[in-house]
């Protein structure tokens, strides 16, 4: 088992920034690729980034690329989402997840979530 534990989300106005925060416990945290989805009130989640469990491969959604930063510090068991220049169409419930899979876009490539953090972008 996993246990994943989001931080860092809030209120921030557009343009501004926020950097979540992923702890994880449990298993080997380097055994694991790391991923961040993201569910908007009334949306299907959605992927938004993803990283390998050596951190040499990093995906992202179209509609982040450019702005959010994926990485990861295995030493501490933690993933990291830098977002940059945010929209209020980012709003939503961001989730980390964790799978031995593989690292990819798939929600079902991913076997353990957090519980979310909530992001805001006001106008």
């Amino acid at each position: 088992q996993v246990q994943l534990v989001e931080s860092g989300g809030g209120l921030v106005q557009a343009g501004g920034s926020l950097r979540l925060s992923c702890a994880a416990s449990g298993r080997t945290f380097s055994d694991y690729a790391l991923g961040w989805f993201r569910q908007a009130p009334g949306k299907e989640r959605e992927f938004v980034a993803a990283i390998s469990w050596a951190g040499d491969t990093t995906y992202y959604a179209d509609s982040v690329k450019g702005r959010f930063t994926i990485s990861r510090d295995n030493a501490k068991s933690t993933v990291y989402l830098q977002m940059n220049s945010l929209k209020p169409e980012d709003t939503a419930v961001y989730y980390c997840a964790a799978g031995a899979g593989g690292v990819g876009y798939s929600g079902r490539l991913y076997d353990y979530w957090g519980q979310g953090t909530q992001v805001t972008v006001s106008s």
